[in-house]
Protein backbone atom coordinates (compact mmCIF):
# COMPACT_ATOMS: atom_id res chain seq x y z
CA UNK A 1 0.00 0.00 0.00
CA UNK A 2 1.48 3.14 -1.04
CA UNK A 3 -0.30 4.84 2.11
CA UNK A 4 -1.97 4.07 5.45
CA UNK A 5 -5.51 4.65 4.52
CA UNK A 6 -7.51 6.81 6.93
CA UNK A 7 -11.38 5.93 4.90
CA UNK A 8 -11.99 2.84 3.65
CA UNK A 9 -15.09 1.76 1.87
CA UNK A 10 -17.07 -1.75 1.57
CA UNK A 11 -19.60 -3.04 -0.64
CA UNK A 12 -21.54 -5.96 -0.22
CA UNK A 13 -24.83 -5.93 -2.04
CA UNK A 14 -26.00 -9.54 -1.30
CA UNK A 15 -29.06 -11.43 0.85
CA UNK A 16 -28.55 -12.19 4.50
CA UNK A 17 -26.48 -15.23 5.08
CA UNK A 18 -23.82 -13.86 2.30
CA UNK A 19 -23.93 -9.87 4.05
CA UNK A 20 -23.29 -11.76 6.90
CA UNK A 21 -20.13 -14.55 5.72
CA UNK A 22 -18.83 -10.90 4.61
CA UNK A 23 -18.07 -9.75 8.15
CA UNK A 24 -14.90 -11.36 8.56
CA UNK A 25 -13.52 -9.88 6.02
CA UNK A 26 -14.26 -6.66 6.94
CA UNK A 27 -12.86 -7.05 10.82
CA UNK A 28 -9.66 -8.33 8.71
CA UNK A 29 -9.38 -4.68 7.35
CA UNK A 30 -10.11 -2.97 10.56
CA UNK A 31 -7.56 -4.93 12.59
CA UNK A 32 -5.21 -4.27 10.01
CA UNK A 33 -5.84 -0.28 9.75
CA UNK A 34 -7.28 0.09 13.34
CA UNK A 35 -7.49 3.70 13.15
CA UNK A 36 -9.25 3.82 9.57
CA UNK A 37 -13.28 4.70 9.62
CA UNK A 38 -14.25 1.76 7.54
CA UNK A 39 -18.26 2.82 5.71
CA UNK A 40 -19.94 -0.47 5.15
CA UNK A 41 -22.80 -0.43 2.26
CA UNK A 42 -25.21 -3.18 1.69
CA UNK A 43 -28.19 -3.89 0.20
CA UNK A 44 -30.67 -1.79 1.10
CA UNK A 45 -32.74 -4.72 2.92
CA UNK A 46 -29.99 -5.99 4.65
CA UNK A 47 -27.97 -2.79 5.84
CA UNK A 48 -29.91 -3.42 9.48
CA UNK A 49 -27.39 -6.72 9.87
CA UNK A 50 -24.45 -4.83 10.07
CA UNK A 51 -25.13 -2.01 11.93
CA UNK A 52 -23.60 -1.86 15.54
CA UNK A 53 -20.57 -3.61 14.58
CA UNK A 54 -17.90 -2.27 16.63
CA UNK A 55 -15.10 -2.11 13.80
CA UNK A 56 -17.55 -0.35 11.37
CA UNK A 57 -17.65 3.31 11.28
CA UNK A 58 -20.82 3.90 9.25
CA UNK A 59 -23.08 1.87 7.52
CA UNK A 60 -24.85 2.72 4.58
CA UNK A 61 -27.40 1.38 1.59
CA UNK A 62 -26.60 0.88 -2.33
CA UNK A 63 -27.95 -0.83 -4.98
CA UNK A 64 -26.11 -1.13 -8.44
CA UNK A 65 -29.21 0.77 -9.70
CA UNK A 66 -28.59 3.42 -7.13
CA UNK A 67 -24.78 3.22 -7.86
CA UNK A 68 -25.37 4.71 -10.94
CA UNK A 69 -26.24 7.64 -9.03
CA UNK A 70 -23.89 8.02 -6.67
CA UNK A 71 -20.26 9.35 -6.04
CA UNK A 72 -20.62 12.49 -9.05
CA UNK A 73 -19.22 15.36 -6.56
CA UNK A 74 -15.99 16.31 -7.02
CA UNK A 75 -13.07 14.69 -4.82
CA UNK A 76 -12.11 10.82 -3.55
CA UNK A 77 -13.20 10.39 0.18
CA UNK A 78 -11.97 7.14 0.52
CA UNK A 79 -8.61 6.51 0.32
CA UNK A 80 -9.26 2.66 -0.20
CA UNK A 81 -12.23 0.46 -1.18
CA UNK A 82 -13.66 -3.12 -1.60
CA UNK A 83 -16.06 -4.38 -3.66
CA UNK A 84 -17.33 -7.62 -3.12
CA UNK A 85 -19.73 -8.27 -6.13
CA UNK A 86 -19.61 -8.89 -9.73
CA UNK A 87 -21.73 -5.83 -10.80
CA UNK A 88 -19.88 -3.24 -13.28
CA UNK A 89 -22.15 0.09 -11.72
CA UNK A 90 -20.74 -0.72 -8.10
CA UNK A 91 -16.98 -1.30 -9.12
CA UNK A 92 -17.96 2.17 -10.94
CA UNK A 93 -19.21 3.47 -8.09
CA UNK A 94 -16.57 2.66 -5.99
CA UNK A 95 -13.35 4.43 -8.46
CA UNK A 96 -15.52 7.42 -8.49
CA UNK A 97 -15.07 7.49 -4.81
CA UNK A 98 -11.92 6.07 -3.76
CA UNK A 99 -8.69 6.50 -4.70
CA UNK A 100 -7.74 2.90 -5.17
CA UNK A 101 -10.28 -0.29 -5.76
CA UNK A 102 -9.33 -4.30 -4.79
CA UNK A 103 -12.53 -6.42 -5.82
CA UNK A 104 -12.45 -10.33 -7.88
CA UNK A 105 -12.04 -10.12 -10.99
CA UNK A 106 -14.57 -9.19 -13.23
CA UNK A 107 -15.50 -10.55 -16.66
CA UNK A 108 -14.25 -6.87 -18.47
CA UNK A 109 -10.99 -7.12 -18.99
CA UNK A 110 -10.84 -3.23 -19.43
CA UNK A 111 -12.53 -2.84 -15.74
CA UNK A 112 -9.90 -5.20 -13.92
CA UNK A 113 -6.72 -2.88 -15.52
CA UNK A 114 -8.60 -0.03 -13.58
CA UNK A 115 -8.31 -1.81 -10.30
CA UNK A 116 -6.06 -1.74 -7.65
CA UNK A 117 -6.26 -5.23 -7.20
CA UNK A 118 -8.25 -7.85 -9.48
CA UNK A 119 -8.51 -10.70 -7.21
CA UNK A 120 -9.37 -14.30 -8.77
CA UNK A 121 -11.94 -15.93 -7.32
CA UNK A 122 -11.54 -19.66 -6.42
CA UNK A 123 -13.87 -22.47 -8.53
CA UNK A 124 -17.41 -22.67 -6.74
CA UNK A 125 -18.01 -25.31 -4.44
CA UNK A 126 -14.21 -25.09 -3.89
CA UNK A 127 -13.25 -23.13 -0.69
CA UNK A 128 -15.39 -21.85 1.96
CA UNK A 129 -17.85 -18.44 1.68
CA UNK A 130 -15.60 -16.73 4.43
CA UNK A 131 -11.86 -17.70 3.64
CA UNK A 132 -13.42 -16.53 -0.53
CA UNK A 133 -14.46 -13.10 0.85
CA UNK A 134 -10.71 -12.83 3.00
CA UNK A 135 -8.79 -12.98 -0.20
CA UNK A 136 -9.90 -9.56 -0.87
CA UNK A 137 -8.29 -8.12 2.60
CA UNK A 138 -5.52 -10.07 2.03
CA UNK A 139 -4.92 -8.60 -1.73
CA UNK A 140 -3.33 -5.42 0.11
CA UNK A 141 -1.86 -7.29 3.11
CA UNK A 142 -4.68 -7.44 5.88
CA UNK A 143 -4.64 -11.16 7.10
CA UNK A 144 -7.34 -12.76 8.71
CA UNK A 145 -8.16 -11.83 12.40
CA UNK A 146 -10.54 -14.86 12.85
CA UNK A 147 -13.51 -16.55 10.82
CA UNK A 148 -16.48 -15.95 13.51
CA UNK A 149 -19.41 -14.50 11.58
CA UNK A 150 -20.58 -10.80 13.58
CA UNK A 151 -23.32 -9.36 14.78
CA UNK A 152 -24.44 -6.94 17.64
CA UNK A 153 -27.46 -7.17 20.13
CA UNK A 154 -27.97 -4.08 21.63
CA UNK A 155 -28.65 -3.58 25.11
CA UNK A 156 -32.31 -1.76 23.80
CA UNK A 157 -32.90 -5.06 21.72
CA UNK A 158 -32.20 -7.80 24.79
CA UNK A 159 -34.45 -5.74 26.92
CA UNK A 160 -36.85 -6.01 24.10
CA UNK A 161 -36.23 -9.19 23.70
CA UNK A 162 -36.76 -10.45 27.74
CA UNK A 163 -39.90 -8.78 27.85
CA UNK A 164 -41.36 -10.37 24.47
CA UNK A 165 -40.42 -13.68 26.32
CA UNK A 166 -42.26 -12.42 29.39
CA UNK A 167 -45.25 -11.22 27.40
CA UNK A 168 -45.54 -15.02 26.09
CA UNK A 169 -45.27 -17.06 29.09
CA UNK A 170 -41.92 -17.87 27.77
CA UNK A 171 -39.45 -16.64 30.46
CA UNK A 172 -39.22 -19.39 32.53
CA UNK A 173 -39.15 -21.85 30.14
CA UNK A 174 -36.70 -24.51 29.20
CA UNK A 175 -35.27 -25.58 27.17
CA UNK A 176 -36.03 -22.69 24.77
CA UNK A 177 -35.33 -23.52 20.97
CA UNK A 178 -35.73 -21.99 18.13
CA UNK A 179 -36.68 -23.33 14.93
CA UNK A 180 -36.57 -21.98 11.35
CA UNK A 181 -37.89 -24.90 9.08
CA UNK A 182 -37.96 -23.41 5.56
CA UNK A 183 -35.09 -21.54 3.43
CA UNK A 184 -36.23 -18.83 0.86
CA UNK A 185 -38.66 -20.18 -2.21
CA UNK A 186 -36.30 -20.36 -4.63
CA UNK A 187 -33.50 -22.29 -2.66
CA UNK A 188 -37.01 -24.67 -1.14
CA UNK A 189 -34.59 -27.83 -2.29
CA UNK A 190 -32.48 -26.99 1.15
CA UNK A 191 -36.04 -27.56 3.86
CA UNK A 192 -36.19 -30.41 5.65
CA UNK A 193 -39.69 -31.58 5.42
CA UNK A 194 -42.41 -30.35 7.95
CA UNK A 195 -43.16 -33.88 8.94
CA UNK A 196 -39.63 -34.15 10.12
CA UNK A 197 -39.89 -31.35 12.22
CA UNK A 198 -42.69 -32.30 14.00
CA UNK A 199 -41.68 -35.91 14.92
CA UNK A 200 -38.30 -34.07 16.27
CA UNK A 201 -40.30 -31.72 18.34
CA UNK A 202 -42.47 -34.63 19.85
CA UNK A 203 -39.10 -36.54 20.54
CA UNK A 204 -37.40 -33.42 22.23
CA UNK A 205 -40.83 -32.95 24.48
CA UNK A 206 -40.75 -36.63 25.29
CA UNK A 207 -36.89 -36.06 27.22
CA UNK A 208 -37.62 -32.37 28.01
CA UNK A 209 -41.16 -31.70 28.79
CA UNK A 210 -40.54 -27.67 29.69
CA UNK A 211 -39.30 -27.48 26.27
CA UNK A 212 -40.45 -24.21 24.71
CA UNK A 213 -40.40 -23.65 20.81
CA UNK A 214 -40.02 -20.63 19.48
CA UNK A 215 -40.80 -20.93 15.59
CA UNK A 216 -39.02 -18.03 13.27
CA UNK A 217 -39.29 -17.47 9.57
CA UNK A 218 -40.99 -14.94 7.01
CA UNK A 219 -44.66 -14.19 5.63
CA UNK A 220 -43.69 -16.74 2.88
CA UNK A 221 -43.51 -19.65 5.02
CA UNK A 222 -46.54 -18.73 7.57
CA UNK A 223 -48.45 -21.59 6.36
CA UNK A 224 -45.95 -24.34 7.12
CA UNK A 225 -45.13 -22.52 10.56
CA UNK A 226 -48.31 -21.81 11.53
CA UNK A 227 -49.74 -25.75 11.28
CA UNK A 228 -46.61 -26.36 13.16
CA UNK A 229 -47.61 -23.83 15.82
CA UNK A 230 -50.77 -24.87 15.72
CA UNK A 231 -49.72 -28.73 16.55
CA UNK A 232 -47.32 -27.44 19.10
CA UNK A 233 -50.08 -25.75 21.44
CA UNK A 234 -48.74 -23.35 24.57
CA UNK A 235 -45.45 -24.90 24.06
CA UNK A 236 -44.15 -22.58 21.47
CA UNK A 237 -44.71 -18.88 20.61
CA UNK A 238 -45.23 -18.22 16.79
CA UNK A 239 -42.36 -15.75 15.39
CA UNK A 240 -42.82 -16.14 11.92
CA UNK A 241 -43.77 -13.11 9.33
CA UNK A 242 -44.58 -10.93 13.20
CA UNK A 243 -40.70 -9.79 13.85
CA UNK A 244 -38.32 -7.70 12.04
CA UNK A 245 -34.78 -9.15 11.43
CA UNK A 246 -33.07 -7.25 14.55
CA UNK A 247 -36.36 -8.49 16.64
CA UNK A 248 -35.55 -11.88 15.61
CA UNK A 249 -31.80 -11.69 16.03
CA UNK A 250 -32.50 -10.43 19.69
CA UNK A 251 -34.60 -13.60 20.54
CA UNK A 252 -32.40 -15.84 18.85
CA UNK A 253 -29.53 -14.96 21.25
CA UNK A 254 -31.81 -16.29 24.15
CA UNK A 255 -32.46 -19.37 23.32
CA UNK A 256 -30.98 -22.78 24.71
CA UNK A 257 -30.89 -24.15 21.10
CA UNK A 258 -31.70 -23.24 17.26
CA UNK A 259 -32.71 -26.00 15.01
CA UNK A 260 -32.73 -24.70 11.37
CA UNK A 261 -31.73 -25.47 7.80
CA UNK A 262 -29.30 -23.94 5.41
CA UNK A 263 -30.96 -19.99 4.92
CA UNK A 264 -30.48 -16.40 5.90
CA UNK A 265 -31.20 -16.76 9.98
CA UNK A 266 -29.18 -19.39 10.00
CA UNK A 267 -26.51 -17.26 9.22
CA UNK A 268 -27.75 -14.84 11.87
CA UNK A 269 -27.79 -17.42 14.66
CA UNK A 270 -23.93 -18.70 13.63
CA UNK A 271 -22.76 -15.11 14.46
CA UNK A 272 -24.55 -15.02 17.97
CA UNK A 273 -21.97 -18.03 18.91
CA UNK A 274 -24.88 -20.05 20.94
CA UNK A 275 -25.52 -23.93 19.90
CA UNK A 276 -27.41 -24.71 17.11
CA UNK A 277 -28.18 -27.48 14.96
CA UNK A 278 -27.95 -26.79 11.59
CA UNK A 279 -28.72 -28.89 8.09
CA UNK A 280 -26.69 -28.31 4.91
CA UNK A 281 -28.49 -30.08 1.42
CA UNK A 282 -25.32 -31.99 -0.48
CA UNK A 283 -25.66 -29.04 -3.31
CA UNK A 284 -24.81 -26.35 -0.61
CA UNK A 285 -22.51 -28.25 1.76
CA UNK A 286 -21.54 -27.34 5.37
CA UNK A 287 -17.91 -27.22 4.48
CA UNK A 288 -18.37 -24.11 1.97
CA UNK A 289 -21.04 -22.38 4.46
CA UNK A 290 -20.99 -23.27 8.25
CA UNK A 291 -20.30 -20.69 10.82
CA UNK A 292 -16.18 -20.84 10.50
CA UNK A 293 -14.31 -20.62 14.57
CA UNK A 294 -18.07 -21.30 16.14
CA UNK A 295 -17.76 -22.80 19.65
CA UNK A 296 -20.96 -25.06 19.49
CA UNK A 297 -21.76 -26.00 15.99
CA UNK A 298 -23.46 -29.10 15.25
CA UNK A 299 -23.39 -29.41 11.54
CA UNK A 300 -25.55 -32.42 9.62
CA UNK A 301 -24.88 -32.68 6.22
CA UNK A 302 -26.95 -34.85 3.79
CA UNK A 303 -25.45 -37.70 2.56
CA UNK A 304 -24.72 -37.22 -1.03
CA UNK A 305 -22.76 -33.89 0.23
CA UNK A 306 -20.86 -32.68 -2.38
CA UNK A 307 -22.13 -35.36 -4.70
CA UNK A 308 -25.95 -34.34 -5.78
CA UNK A 309 -28.26 -32.19 -7.43
CA UNK A 310 -30.88 -29.70 -5.89
CA UNK A 311 -32.92 -33.08 -7.27
CA UNK A 312 -31.82 -34.65 -3.73
CA UNK A 313 -34.55 -34.96 -0.94
CA UNK A 314 -33.53 -33.66 2.67
CA UNK A 315 -35.84 -35.84 3.90
CA UNK A 316 -32.82 -38.08 3.17
CA UNK A 317 -31.43 -36.46 7.03
CA UNK A 318 -33.64 -38.35 9.51
CA UNK A 319 -35.18 -37.23 12.60
CA UNK A 320 -32.70 -39.71 14.13
CA UNK A 321 -29.71 -38.37 13.18
CA UNK A 322 -30.99 -34.41 14.46
CA UNK A 323 -32.34 -35.79 17.68
CA UNK A 324 -28.93 -37.13 18.61
CA UNK A 325 -27.29 -33.62 17.87
CA UNK A 326 -30.02 -31.48 19.65
CA UNK A 327 -29.61 -34.35 22.75
CA UNK A 328 -25.66 -33.81 23.02
CA UNK A 329 -26.27 -30.07 22.18
CA UNK A 330 -28.40 -29.86 24.93
CA UNK A 331 -27.47 -32.22 27.80
CA UNK A 332 -24.02 -30.41 27.49
CA UNK A 333 -25.98 -27.31 28.62
CA UNK A 334 -28.04 -28.91 31.52
CA UNK A 335 -26.89 -29.19 34.86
Amino acid sequence: MPAEPCDILYINVSRIGDTLLVTPAVRAVAARWPQARIHLLAHPKREEVVRNLPFVHRTGAISKQRARFMGWLPGKPYDLAFVCNFDAPLIAYARRVARRVVAFRQPDAALNSRLYRAVEPPAPQTTHAVDIQLLLPAAVGAPSAGKALSYHVTAEEAQWAARFLADHDASDRHPLIGLQVASFPTKAYRDWPPGHFSELCRCIRATWPGAHFLIFGGKMEIQRTGALAAELGTASTLCAGKLTLRETAALMNRVDLYVGVDTGPTHLMGALQRPMVALYHGYSPSQVLAPLDHPCLYAIDHPLANHCTPAASMADITVDQVFSRVREALSLRQP
